[in-house]
């Protein structure tokens, strides 16, 4: 029977290890094929909204998440061009007691790390690495997976969770490569004694200006922070991790003020992004083969979600197989993600474009209704995201 065959996963990042971690809480064993040589994870700090600590629970790894988490007391919205703060949504007990859970930033090694510790520690849950899907086959109970060494793995389902160039939506969808936005993004991590004092805030900062802006919180425990800016420059084609200098991330900024400019110039072995997401494909399910995270809806970062999306679609994949057929259970997953996860996606473009890039009377426009709200309002305005599970109510 397929119900027998374990379910193949294409990817170890934080949304392959959390389904097969979904799975296994479900008794549902999975092989989990990486192209890397070894599990791990590259870049930063990624931000956790309530919605993130609902599926860690979820995913049984509640804990450990929480015990390597920085909580921060808010969210703060700073003006690039004035160095005056616009608003901030604070995150405190009343925050907490609205969305059930806490607001955190994270390395995001560190986080990964928890998922594939779970995931070792689990006899039904088996991590491949050096094993590239290239694409599969399937007929109608089972689907085999074509490993680029020759190699080929059969299981009753397969889930692409191999990001945003993945190899599995090529054959799901087929709808090219990525849409290129145009926007770039530069990384650096500050020890915490080199960030100017008068800045250490116990915050997740952004300081919004024109066709740019600028991120920073702390880190692991405190070490250091996590610094990311980004600028459009109309950047023609994708580049991951490529190191640059101080000079060529400054030329974003000349036009902020000092006060921001001076964040820059602490950052060392910078690196460059350039960021890239999708239009939202319904198109999710070919047979046995089903999309998840960036490779189902790879959204830019305005909105601070793709892990925490990621994860909500573990949650929901797991759930509606322990609870449906197969099939049904993949159109249930879908039918359910499909409608969130395209409004985070165009919604991150839209922010990105109104509230943390314009300029003139665009920003003096967004200064005004945003220095307007109250604290409750905040928390209504974001409830429809902060709010979800990954499940439906």
């Amino acid at each position: 029977m397929a119900g027998a065959n374990p379910v193949l996963i294409a990817g170890g990042g934080i949304g392959g290890l959390a389904v097969a971690l979904g799975l296994a809480q479900k008794g549902i064993r999975s092989i989990l094929l990486e192209k890397a040589a070894a599990l791990g994870e590259i870049g930063a700090g990624i931000q956790l909204g309530p919605n993130a600590f609902h599926a860690f629970d979820y995913l049984g790894v509640g804990e450990a998440a929480r015990n390597m988490a920085v909580y921060i007391d808010k969210l703060r919205l700073m003006d690039a061009l004035t160095a005056d703060e616009i608003t901030h949504i604070d995150l405190g007990d009343a925050f907490r007691a609205r969305f059930g859970n806490p607001y955190a930033v994270v390395h995001r090694g560190d986080l990964h790390g928890v998922f594939l510790r779970a995931c070792e520690n689990h006899e039904l849950i088996e991590l491949r690495v050096s094993s590239e899907v290239t694409g599969y086959e399937q007929d109608g109970s089972s689907v085999t997976a074509t490993i680029a060494n020759g190699e080929r793995v059969t299981g009753r389902l397969l889930i692409g969770a191999d990001g945003l160039w993945s190899n599995i939506r090529k054959q799901v969808v087929g709808d090219g490569p990525p849409r290129v936005s145009g926007h770039t993004t530069y990384r650096s991590v500050i020890p915490t004694e080199q960030m100017p004092e008068d800045l250490r805030w116990n915050a997740a900062t952004l300081w919004a200006g024109p066709k740019c802006h600028i991120v920073h919180y702390p880190l692991s425990g405190w070490k250091v922070f996590n610094l990311v800016v980004t600028y459009h420059n109309d950047a023609p084609e994708p580049v991951a991790g490529k190191p640059v200098s101080e000079a060529e991330v400054m030329k974003g900024f000349v036009h902020v003020h000092e006060r921001a400019q001076n964040i820059i110039r602490h950052g060392t072995n910078w690196k460059l992004w350039v960021l890239c997401d999708r239009d939202p494909a319904e198109r999710w399910i070919d047979g046995r083969a089903v999309l998840l995270g960036d490779a189902a809806h790879p959204m830019l970062q305005y909105f601070a979600q793709g892990a925490c999306q990621a994860m909500e679609d573990a949650v929901c994949l797991s759930h509606m197989l322990a609870n449906h057929d197969d099939q049904a259970a993949l159109e249930a997953y879908r039918a359910q993600r499909f409608p969130r996860t395209a409004r985070v996606q165009l919604m991150s473009r839209a922010i990105g474009e109104h509230i943390y890039h314009p300029a003139g009377d665009h920003a003096r426009i967004r200064n005004a209704i945003m220095s307007a709200k109250s604290q409750d309002q905040w928390c209504d305005d974001i409830a429809w995201l902060y709010g979800g599970t990954g499940l439906a109510a």
